[in-house]
């Protein structure tokens, strides 16, 4: 699935909605724009900024219709340890990089190497995930200040 352009935003987020038999509801739509719009986020980074346009909006709202995008593949969710999980819209198959300091998520499309020598050559490989650790570049810059 493609990431949903801004300026066909709305009537791409309604159809995505429909596509996967969710009902589109004001709520509903302004969380999926706020993801398509916003990359990786946490929960409460995406209720503050979808209840800023909605007025109000509960973080358990919130996390209800994250489960029901997860569950119908509009969405991914990418936890961080020791941080709040980040969602973001379903896309192309892509792999991660992670701050080890702020935990800023970059998306990286990389080919996923496969098991060397035969290793479980009897498994049926259904996904793989690389995920690069490291500093950003906010962070690196200000470990050298």
């Amino acid at each position: 699935m493609a990431v949903v352009e801004e300026s066909t935003g709305r009537e791409a987020v309604i159809q995505r909605l429909r596509d996967v038999g969710l009902r589109v509801t004001g709520p509903r739509l302004e969380v999926l724009q706020v993801l398509a719009a916003g990359g990786h986020m946490d929960v409460e980074s995406i209720t503050a900024t979808a209840r800023e346009r909605l007025g109000t909006l509960t973080s358990q709202a919130v996390y209800e219709m994250l489960r029901h995008f997860l569950e119908t593949g509009l969405a991914t969710k990418f936890d961080r340890p020791g941080l709040p999980a980040v969602f973001e819209v379903s896309g192309p198959p892509h792999q991660h990089a992670l701050c080890l300091r702020c935990g800023r998520v970059e998306n990286v499309r990389v080919e996923v190497p496969k098991p060397a020598g035969g290793e479980l050559r009897s498994w049926r490989m259904d996904d793989a995930e690389v995920i690069f650790k490291g500093l950003c570049p906010d962070c690196l810059s200000a470990s050298r200040d």
